[in-house]
C-alpha cells in the first residue's frame, strides 16, 4: 500500500498529466459511486471539502442531515491505464464523513475499519483471499447485456475453446497496472465464466482490490464486446459466480491458525474461529448472499455449499481448510457470492470469528464425505443445518442475530433490512417466465 502524502499526490498528477480525479466510495449494496473532479480542485479534495447529497444513494440519508463530505485514503490513489494518457484519469478511494467531521453510519468501508480496529486491540491482523468469479456475455446489436455466450469450454480450459481468453489476460495486464498482483486466472465450470485470483492481504486492502477488480473487469470486458456480470446466477442449469474467501488471523507476525501437532493443522483459535462462522453463517447470509438470485445458486448439483458443515477434505461443505500452500493454513468460506459488499462480508466475518475466539466457540466434528449424497436423516443425525434458502429466510435471520445486527449499526442494519424486504416482495410480486411456461396452456 502506497503511504503517500498531500504534496506526494499534488506533485504526481502533475507530473503525470492527470486532469480528472475520481473520488470514489462504496454504497452499502456493494456499488461503487463516484465524483470527478479536475486537477485544479484536487487540493480542496484532499482537504475533505468535497461534499455530497446524502439523500441520492439508496440508505445512505433522509433529506435531512443529508450533507456529506468524502476523505479521501491517500494511499489508494491509482492512475487508470484504461484512459487517455494525455490528461489522464486517476482515482482515490474515500471514506465518508458527516458535516461535524464524525464518521458516516451508513460508510461500509468504515464498518470494516471499526471491526478491524476491534481485532488490533486484541493483537490480530486479519488477512484475506478471494476468488472472484464472473461471467463474460455476450451484448446485442445495440450493445446492451445477453446472456449469450457461443463457448461452450469448461474448467481449465484454453483457447479456443476459451472465447474469453483474450479479454481475461488484458483485465489481469491492467489489474496488475494498477497494482494488483495477480496470482492465476482461468475458465471455470461454465461456459463463459471466469476466475481471477489475487494476492492474500490484510481486509481493508483486499476489499478495496475487489471494487477496483469489478470495475476494470466491467471495463476492459466492454472494450472486448462482452458483457460481465457478477450475478450470482445468471444462468439455469450450469453453475453460479462465487466469491470464496479464505481467511487468517496473525498476532506478531505469526499465523495463529497453524498448529502443526494438531492432526488437521489447526490450533485451537482456528476451530473457535469456525466455530463463530458456523454459529452466525445464518445471520450473515443476507449480507454474504444479499440478492433473490443469490439464493439460486446455493442448491445442490452446482458445487456451491447448501449445509452447514466444514471439512478438511471434501468441497461439499461450508467450510474447508485447503491443503496447506504458499498461503499457509487458512479457513475458506464458501457460501459468499460475488454480489456481497467486500466491506460488510468481511467485517460479519471476522466479527463472528472473533466471537467464536471470544467465547471458545467449539465446531461440531468435521464431515469429510459428500453431504449432498446423505438422505435428510443422515444429515440431521449430525446436527447439520441448511443455509437459508431465500432471501426473505436469511433477512429474518438476520433480524434476529444481535451480532450480526451490531457489526452494521442501527443505520446499515434498519436500511439494509428495509431495502431487502422491499425486494423480497418486487421478486414475490412478479411473475417469471417458468410461471408461464409451467402455467399458461395447462391452467
Amino acid at each position: 500500500m502506497n503511504q503517500h502524502t498531500k504534496n506526494d499526490i499534488l506533485k504526481l498528477v502533475e507530473e503525470e498529466d492527470v486532469e480528472f480525479i475520481r473520488l470514489q466510495f462504496t454504497d452499502m449494496f456493494g456499488n461503487l459511486k463516484n465524483i470527478a473532479v479536475t486537477a485544479n480542485q484536487l487540493e480542496r479534495a484532499l482537504d475533505n471539502g468535497c461534499m455530497f447529497d446524502g439523500s441520492a444513494i439508496d440508505g445512505f440519508a433522509d433529506i435531512e442531515g443529508s450533507d456529506l463530505y468524502l476523505h479521501p485514503d491517500l494511499s489508494t490513489l491509482e492512475i487508470f491505464p484504461w484512459r487517455p494518457q494525455q490528461g489522464k484519469v486517476a482515482r482515490l478511494l474515500c471514506d465518508i464523513y458527516r458535516a461535524d467531521g464524525t464518521p458516516f453510519e451508513g460508510d461500509p468501508r468504515l464498518v470494516l475499519k471499526r471491526v478491524l480496529k476491534e481485532a488490533e486491540a486484541l493483537g490480530y491482523t486479519f488477512e484475506v483471499g478471494p476468488e472472484c468469479e464472473f461471467f463474460l456475455f455476450n451484448t446485442d446489436e445495440n450493445a446492451m447485456p445477453t446472456t449469450e455466450t457461443r463457448e461452450q469450454a469448461t474448467y481449465f480450459d484454453i483457447g479456443p475453446l476459451d472465447e474469453g481468453e483474450n479479454a481475461r489476460r488484458d483485465i489481469v495486464m491492467t489489474l496488475e497496472d494498477m497494482g494488483l498482483f495477480i496470482e492465476a486466472s482461468h475458465h471455470e465450470i461454465a461456459p463463459a465464466q471466469h476466475e481471477i485470483d489475487f494476492r492474500y492481504g490484510e481486509a481493508l486492502a483486499t476489499a478495496d482490490n475487489i471494487m477496483t477488480f469489478k470495475l476494470a473487469v466491467r471495463t476492459i470486458a466492454k472494450r472486448h464486446g462482452l458483457h460481465a456480470t457478477f450475478m450470482p446466477k445468471p444462468k439455469f442449469g450450469v453453475n453460479g459466480s462465487g466469491m470464496h474467501i479464505n481467511m487468517s488471523m496473525r498476532k506478531d507476525g505469526k499465523n495463529i491458525f497453524e498448529d502443526k501437532s494438531d492432526p488437521n493443522g489447526l490450533s485451537m483459535e482456528a476451530y473457535w474461529f469456525i466455530g463463530g462462522i458456523m454459529k452466525h453463517i445464518r445471520g450473515m447470509a443476507a449480507v454474504t448472499n444479499p440478492l433473490v438470485n443469490s439464493y439460486k445458486r446455493l442448491v445442490p448439483g452446482f458445487a456451491a455449499p447448501v449445509y452447514i458443515a466444514w471439512s478438511t477434505a471434501n468441497r461439499s461443505s461450508l467450510i474447508r481448510i485447503p491443503a496447506e500452500g504458499r498461503g499457509g493454513t487458512r479457513i475458506e468460506l464458501r457460501s459468499p457470492d460475488s454480489a456481497a459488499n467486500p466491506y460488510l462480508t468481511f467485517a460479519v466475518c471476522l466479527k463472528a470469528g472473533l466471537d467464536g475466539m471470544m467465547h471458545r466457540i467449539e465446531p461440531p466434528r468435521s464431515v469429510d464425505c459428500n453431504i449432498y449424497s446423505m438422505t435428510d436423516e443422515e444429515r440431521h443425525a449430525l446436527g447439520i443445518r441448511n443455509l437459508p434458502g431465500t432471501l426473505h429466510e436469511a433477512v429474518e435471520e438476520m433480524k434476529t442475530d444481535r451480532l450480526v445486527l451490531d457489526v452494521l449499526g442501527k443505520h446499515i442494519a434498519e436500511k439494509y433490512i428495509e431495502a431487502k424486504e422491499a425486494e423480497w416482495q418486487r421478486y414475490r410480486a412478479s411473475v417469471s417466465e417458468w410461471e408461464i411456461q409451467e402455467y399458461l396452456y395447462r391452467y
